[in-house]
C-alpha cells in the first residue's frame, strides 16, 4: 500500500469523523431548541395573588422536600393574609414529614419572618451573598420551580408576579445552588446572637425594634448553640 493511498484513507476517515461531529452538533442543537420551546410552553406566568396561591398549593401537594430563596420581608396590609395562608401550608407540609428549608437575606429586619417560618416547622438560614438577595425561587420535590419577579431590581421590592415551571432540569440547577449556599449559611439562632452581639442590644430591645416576642427571642438566645453549617 503506497503513501498516497494511506493518506487518502486517513483523510476519508477524518472527513467521516468531522461529518459525524457536525451531525451530532446539529442534532444536539435541535434537541436544545425543542427543550426551550417545551419549557416556554410549560411556563405559566402568575400575578402576585396567583403566585402566593400557587406557593400554598405547591406546599400542600409536596411529598418530600421544598427549598427556596425568599425575601423574608415582613408582610403589610393585604399581604398579611397571603402570608398567613402560606404559613398554614408550611405547617401542613411539615406535619406530613416534608422538609421545608428557606434561605433569607442576612438583614436584621428579616429576623421577624425567620422566626415566623420556624414556628410552623420550616428550617431557616441567612445568607449575605448578593446572589441570594436578588433571587426568589422555590423548588418542590426537585421537579417544580416557582420564580418570583420583583416590581423593580432590589431585594426590598415586593414580588409583583411569578413563573411556574415544571422543569426537572431547572429544578436540579437551582437545587444545587441552594444546597451549596445552605452548607455555608448561618442558622436563625446563630444570626439572632450575631445581631445582638454586633448591636449590643438586649433581648427586650431587639423585641421592640423588630416586633418579635421576647419569649421567642429568649428561646433562641438561652438555648445551646445549634450545629452550624
Amino acid at each position: 500500500m503506497n503513501i498516497e493511498l494511506i493518506l487518502l484513507i486517513t483523510e476519508s476517515i477524518l472527513l467521516l469523523v468531522t461529518l459525524g461531529f457536525l451531525l451530532y452538533s446539529i442534532h444536539e442543537g435541535q434537541q436544545r431548541s425543542r427543550l426551550l420551546v417545551e419549557v416556554k410552553h410549560a411556563t405559566k406566568t402568575l400575578t402576585r395573588v396567583e403566585y402566593f396561591l400557587t406557593i400554598s398549593e405547591s406546599l400542600l401537594e409536596s411529598k418530600h422536600e421544598v427549598v427556596g430563596c425568599v425575601t423574608g420581608r415582613r408582610p403589610l396590609g393585604d399581604d398579611e393574609k397571603k402570608i398567613e395562608t402560606v404559613m398554614n401550608s408550611i405547617k401542613h407540609a411539615t406535619s406530613r414529614g416534608v422538609k421545608v428549608k428557606y434561605i433569607l437575606p442576612k438583614l436584621p429586619e428579616r429576623l421577624y419572618m425567620g422566626c415566623l417560618y420556624e414556628s410552623v416547622g420550616a428550617e431557616i438560614r441567612y445568607a449575605s451573598c448578593s446572589l441570594v438577595n436578588s433571587m426568589r425561587y422555590m423548588v418542590v420535590d426537585n421537579s417544580l420551580v416557582l420564580i418570583g419577579i420583583p416590581e423593580s431590581a432590589g431585594e426590598k421590592n415586593a414580588t409583583s408576579r411569578g413563573h411556574k415551571l415544571p422543569s426537572k432540569g431547572l429544578a436540579s440547577i437551582l437545587q444545587t445552588h441552594f444546597d451549596e449556599c445552605w452548607e455555608r449559611d448561618l442558622p436563625l439562632q446563630g444570626y439572632i446572637k450575631e445581631v445582638m452581639a454586633h448591636t449590643g442590644m438586649s433581648v427586650k430591645q431587639v423585641s421592640n425594634e423588630l416586633g418579635i416576642e421576647v419569649r421567642v427571642l429568649s428561646r433562641y438566645v438561652d438555648s445551646p448553640p445549634l450545629q452550624g453549617p
